[in-house]
């Protein structure tokens, strides 16, 4: 059960450690862009080129959809961030359980934004848990976990193929000890539990009143969606790459110039803009933004 690029990456490595998939659940297929086109989701266009059955139900408590499970008799559901909570008797059908793929070292960044959280808290170093699910949200007790160190440059869409890459590297490792029998899960340390909830696309919008480096890491975070972004003259200019200026001559908020590129003042240092996009264009180096920007 999974829905975007991480969760086909995981489906991909079970493919190929030669399980046999009864099946794949993923989102429905959805209206994406301005044209508005149906779009199936990573995890449907790879179960499709592998051939393997694949369900998008808009509910999970249906009787639909309970049949469906009774009939696939799964000795285990493998989840990775499928986007929907498992009721109990979907948990307790599989022998196994279900087992998911969490983007963090668990217990911190429980929640449906692990890998954004860990960026902008400025986190040096996030992992990959595999945990045996429960009715809470990622509380589940563990089976394994893999850190991965964080160089300070990370994008929320790297660092998204970094761990899916590494968790499906540990998953097809542990599975056959875990299916055996011979790994015993470790309850969760509840002292160090952090949530990282659900991202808006209201929260892409940037506050001067703070550092620089804290509005950097935000940038980081939210590439590739929602993407950061501030007001200017009505205007909604997105932010893709932004750094940490040596400058600090301006006040939050306030606009100018540094070595011909933009920057904005925030409490720190000043931000510098690196690359951006105004509405209806394309992204472009901010030295080239400047250049039909007069005003700025």
């Amino acid at each position: 059960m999974g829905s975007p690029d991480y969760a086909a990456i995981i489906l991909s490595a079970l493919h190929a450690y030669g399980q046999n998939i009864v099946g794949v659940v993923t989102q429905p297929d959805k209206r994406v862009g301005r044209g508005r086109t149906m779009q199936s989701s990573p995890v449907k266009k790879l179960a499709d080129n592998l051939a393997i059955q694949c369900w998008q139900p808009t509910r999970l408590n249906t009787e639909a959809f309970s049949d469906l499970l009774d009939h696939l008799t799964p000795k285990l559901i493998v989840v990775a961030a499928y986007g929907k909570i498992l009721r109990k008797d979907v948990l307790d059908l599989p022998e196994f359980g279900c087992i998911n793929v969490h983007a963090s070292l668990l217990p911190r960044w429980r929640g449906a934004s692990p890998i954004q959280a860990a960026i902008m808290h400025g986190d040096e170093r996030t992992g990959i848990t595999i945990m045996k699910m429960d009715e809470g949200i990622d509380t589940g007790e563990i089976i394994a976990h893999k850190a991965v160190e964080l160089d300070g440059n990370e994008t929320a869409d790297g660092l998204a193929e970094i761990l899916a890459r590494e968790g499906a590297e540990l998953l097809v490792d542990i599975l056959p000890e875990y299916l055996a029998g011979k790994i015993t899960p470790i309850k969760q340390d509840e002292r160090h539990a952090t949530y990282a909830g659900l991202i808006k696309k209201e929260d892409g919008l940037i506050s001067f009143d703070q550092p620089a480096e804290k509005i950097e890491r935000m940038v980081r975070a939210l590439d590739p969606w929602p993407t950061a972004f501030f007001d200017w003259d009505g205007k909604m200019v997105k932010i893709f790459s932004a750094l940490v200026s040596p400058s600090s001559t301006l006040k939050p908020g306030e606009r100018g110039r540094y070595d011909n590129y933009p920057i904005i003042g925030t409490t720190s240092n000043d931000l510098m803009l690196r690359e951006v996009q105004l509405p209806g264009r394309t992204r472009v180096n901010s030295k080239v933004f400047l250049n039909g920007a007069r005003d700025w």
